[in-house]
């Protein structure tokens, strides 16, 4: 028996899988990530660190709006992958207030500290709600720096031969790397983490030939079919998430963030990156 498609049954149809993707992506996707597992070819890189994994985590927004259980959750099963070293690209909370860098440390406190250690940089978000607040950040540092996470603000470090330099948020008050990106050498391996992509396209990078680790973006959030997100929060619009040649011995990875600021995510599932360091 045929079932004739009246305008009716087209109408509920249609409401029904309206109702379906609004459930998807408010109570699904913004809890479903995925860890991508990729490649990371460094030029110069030091023998010890060819096979090893850095696990890169961007964009936790840590407030009321994010389920600070699945953040967690996220975090311990990272662990579980044992990465060699964790990198943290800002943007640890949204929200700023008494006690939210408490809610940070919670948190992270679920990541097992990793043998080589955990390097991050600061986001705008850090700074409070207007970017601004510099004793918001500085508490929130203190209390990261407390659990082992060394927080690098337009500072650099080696470990066994890979320099690892971070640039404070270039919305935030203390971007400033003109402290470190002049005294770096050419030929030195070396990864860099910053916030904001839209900083890759400053001229400041003259020294620098590398990859630069950086969220913020959360690959838009939303994304329809074949096109590029609605909504970004950069000035260069082709920054949206994975890999970018930026064409001149650089190349940029930007991370889709566990975290968001509302929560809506479709066809852009949260992120953690497994990284295996290769020789270039």
């Amino acid at each position: 028996m045929k079932l004739r498609l009246t305008r009716r049954r087209f109408l509920l149809g249609s409401a029904l899988s309206a109702v379906g993707v609004g459930v998807y992506t408010w109570r699904i996707e913004p809890h479903w990530f995925t860890i991508v597992q990729r490649d990371l070819p460094v030029r110069g890189l030091p023998s010890e660190w060819t096979g090893r994994t850095l696990a890169q985590v961007s964009d936790l927004h840590v407030c009321p709006r994010v389920d600070s259980d699945y953040l967690s959750s996220a975090l311990t099963q990272l662990s579980a992958l044992q990465p060699d070293m964790v990198v943290i690209t800002g943007d640890f909370m949204s929200l700023g207030g008494p006690g939210r860098a408490e809610e940070v440390v919670r948190v992270l406190e679920h990541l097992a500290p990793p043998p080589l250690g955990c390097f991050a940089v600061l986001g705008n978000h850090d700074y409070g709600e207007r970017w601004r607040d510099r004793e918001m950040a500085d508490e929130l540092v203190r209390r990261i720096n407390e659990i082992g996470i060394r927080m690098l603000r337009n500072t650099s470090e080696v470990v066994r031969g890979l320099r690892f330099v971070g640039i404070d948020d270039l919305w935030g008050p203390n971007f400033g790397p003109g402290d470190v990106l002049p005294k770096l050498k050419p030929d030195e391996p070396t990864i860099a983490l910053c916030h904001n992509p839209d900083a890759a396209d400053l001229p400041m990078w003259d020294n620098f030939r590398g990859w630069i680790l950086s969220g913020h973006t959360h690959g838009g959030q939303c994304k329809p079919p074949f096109l590029p997100p609605p909504l970004l929060p950069v000035t260069n619009r082709r920054y949206t998430a994975g890999e970018f040649d930026l064409g001149d011995g650089r190349f940029m990875y930007i991370n889709r963030g566990l975290g968001h600021l509302l929560r809506v995510r479709f066809n852009v599932r949260p992120e953690i990156t497994l990284f295996r360091l290769a020789a270039a």
